[in-house]
């Protein structure tokens, strides 16, 4: 066994596997890679979806075809790519062409919308499970990255929190004569229907000091953050945004630090450069909220409507964490 989880077994076997080349400005280890090229600046990311892992096995298929493609959009906007070029690969149990209709529409509608091309992949079959490898340029010299954050910087987030990993949960848990297949439901669109924040990781570019999507869960991932940055933060817990239907459903900080899935973007961002998120939200069209500070000493806090701090455990989800 690895101690360590996901990211100690990628440092252990992947980094530095392989001969370097010129041109790679960020390699293993990020969201997205970035790549000097002739024209400018590549990012390139890869995610692998599993039934009953990544996704229920009895998700709409047209969901399921615009999630793999969401996570990986998200990938790239963690550095602030705009997204151009994919690859799919599936493996099918069976070759089902009404699933197969379905979940290439979903695909499809996702890409039309961000000028997304699909120039290639592979299929076999097998358990169903999905991967995607999505490519995107970005504007300038330099991408966004995790190792930038410095005392002083706040902690933001786009959206809100917690709505995919409460989404799951009320899905799980329902009846099978209430199933929610198809169903409309504000919960269920952010568990499978997750934004990428595309707009607003090209608009951090040269503004944030470091960024990261939100996929494991906002204590796990603003942790990579703070480890690669050298630093620390204390989230103040009353300012985690929250969505209408999460509160309505009667979600907690569990679900907010620890759920998952919402593919926003956590980014810090210099004190001198606050008075222009009024531009991001307006150019992004989604809502950012500042919820802590970047301080020198290490690890993640979190502090609480009357004053009491407690160290926050980054938690989240690990493919390979002792005991998952």
């Amino acid at each position: 066994m690895i101690g360590g989880g996901e990211a100690a077994l990628i440092q252990r076997y992947f980094h530095g596997l392989t001969a370097q080349r010129d041109g790679v400005e960020l390699g293993v280890g990020d969201d997205a890679a970035l790549l000097q090229t002739e024209t400018g600046l590549l990012a390139a990311c890869c995610d692998t979806l599993v039934e009953d892992i990544h996704f229920p096995g009895d998700i709409p298929p047209e969901a399921l075809g615009h999630r793999v493609l969401a996570v990986n959009l998200s990938d790239l906007a963690a550095v602030g790519a705009r997204p151009a070029w994919t690859l799919l690969s599936l493996t099918l149990p069976e070759k089902d062409p009404q699933w197969l209709e379905r979940f290439s529409a979903g695909f499809k509608a996702l890409a039309d919308r961000y000028g997304v091309a699909l120039v290639g992949g592979d299929t076999t079959q097998g358990p169903l499970s999905v991967s995607v490898t999505a490519l995107g340029q970005v504007a300038g010299d330099h991408g966004l990255r995790r190792g930038g954050a410095r005392p002083g910087d706040g902690v933001w987030v786009t959206g809100t929190l917690g709505d995919a990993a409460l989404g799951l949960e009320l899905w799980q848990e329902r009846e099978e004569a209430t199933a929610l297949a198809g169903d409309p439901a504000y919960l269920a669109g952010r568990l499978f229907r997750p934004e990428p924040r595309v707009a607003a990781g090209t608009a951090l570019l040269g503004r944030a000091s470091a960024a990261i999507d939100v996929s494991d869960g906002l204590a796990a991932d603003l942790s990579r953050v703070l480890d690669e940055s050298g630093v620390g933060a204390t989230l103040e817990l009353e300012a985690l945004p929250r969505s209408q239907a999460f509160i309505d459903e009667q979600g907690d900080l569990r679900h907010l630090l620890h759920g998952g899935d919402d593919y926003e973007l956590c980014f810090t961002l210099p004190a001198e450069r606050e008075e222009e998120m009024a531009c991001l939200r307006e150019h992004a069209a989604t809502p950012v909220t500042r919820i802590g500070t970047v301080e020198e000493t290490p690890g993640l806090r979190g502090v609480d409507a009357g004053g009491v701090v407690c160290a926050l455990e980054p938690g989240g989800y690990d493919h390979f964490a002792e005991g998952s």
